[in-house]
């Protein structure tokens, strides 16, 4: 099993910034992929950005120029730097890991509160 605790949410006003961190314990050998979701009240959970072993990076449009991921395989952990924050990003965020001791390959943490306000 693969075990992820974030941290770092809280308030910030519009234009702020936030670093979320994600720690990764267990099977940690067995993680490919590692990414960051977030889910705002009443919508479906999306993907916010993901990164590979290797280092390579996506990102949903809405966040691209302001929001960084980034990876540590040795500590194995995955952090998410957002800068000029706005009210819709205001979510839970929850970090993910692709590993086959996963449910459907995928492990999810617990989530973290980012509320944003204008």
């Amino acid at each position: 099993q693969v075990h992820l605790v974030e941290s770092g949410g809280g308030l910030v006003q519009a234009g702020g910034s936030l670093r979320l961190s994600c720690a990764a314990s267990g099977s940690t050998f067995s993680i490919n992929g590692m990414g960051w979701y977030r889910q705002a009240p009443g919508k479906q959970r999306e993907l916010v950005a993901t990164i590979t072993s290797g280092g390579s990076t996506n990102y949903v449009d809405s966040v691209k120029g302001r929001f960084t991921i980034s990876r540590d395989n040795a500590k194995n952990t995955v952090d998410l730097r957002m800068n000029s924050l706005k009210p819709e990003d205001t979510a839970v965020y929850y970090c993910s890991a692709q590993s086959v001791w996963c449910k459907d390959n995928v492990c999810w943490g617990q989530g973290t509160q980012v509320t944003v306000t204008s």
